[in-house]
C-alpha cells in the first residue's frame, strides 16, 4: 500500500507549480476583493490566508485537472465500499485523508470562524460534498461516500493538528 501512496503523491508533484500561480492569483484575488490590500489598512498576516487559498488552489487542480475528463464516472453510495479490496484501493482511501489534513489546519488557521471542531468539520464535508459531485458531472472522478468521509476525516485530523499546535496562544481559541 504504502508504494502506491508513494507513486501517487510523486506522480502529483508536477501540478505544484500551476497550484501555485493558480493560488498566487487566488490570493490576490481574494485580498484585493477584501480590500487587504489597500495602504494604511490594517496590519495582519496575510500569510496564513494567502496558504490556505494557494492550498485550495493546488487541491482543485489535483483533484480535477490530473484526469481526463469523461474519464471516469460512477456513483458509489456504499459505505466502506473501497477499504479492504486491495493494497490499491487502500492507499486511495489513506490519500484522501492526507490530501484534506492540510486543508483542516489551514483553514482553522485562516479564518478564526473555523477553530471550531464541527466548523472546520462541516466546512471539510462541504467541500468534499462539492469536489465530488463536480467530478460526478465532469466525469472527472467517482462520486464516493467513502471519499466524502474521509476528506471530512481529514479535515478533522488538520484541525486537531492546529489546535495541538496553537492551542493556549491568545486569540486563536
Amino acid at each position: 500500500m504504502l508504494k502506491y501512496i508513494y507513486r501517487d503523491l510523486l506522480s502529483m508533484v508536477k501540478f505544484l507549480p500551476g497550484g501555485l500561480v493558480m493560488g498566487a492569483v487566488v490570493s490576490v484575488t481574494f485580498f484585493w476583493a477584501a480590500g487587504r490590500l489597500r495602504r494604511g489598512g490594517e496590519r495582519t498576516s496575510v500569510l496564513p490566508e494567502a496558504a490556505f487559498w494557494t492550498y485550495v488552489s493546488v487541491m482543485l487542480i489535483i483533484t480535477f485537472f490530473s484526469r481526463e475528463t469523461g474519464s471516469m464516472q460512477r456513483l458509489d453510495l456504499e459505505l466502506f465500499s473501497t477499504w479492504g479490496i486491495n493494497d490499491r484501493n487502500n492507499a486511495y482511501v489513506v490519500e484522501n485523508v492526507l490530501l484534506f489534513i492540510p486543508y483542516g489546519f489551514l483553514g482553522a488557521w485562516a479564518f478564526r470562524c473555523l477553530r471550531r471542531f464541527f466548523r472546520c468539520g462541516l466546512l471539510g464535508l462541504a467541500t468534499s460534498l462539492v469536489i465530488e459531485s463536480l467530478q460526478l458531472v465532469t466525469g472527472r472522478g467517482y462520486f464516493q461516500i467513502d471519499d466524502i468521509l474521509t476528506n471530512t476525516l481529514g479535515a478533522l485530523i488538520g484541525y486537531a493538528v492546529y489546535r495541538m499546535l496553537f492551542h493556549g496562544k491568545k486569540g486563536n481559541g
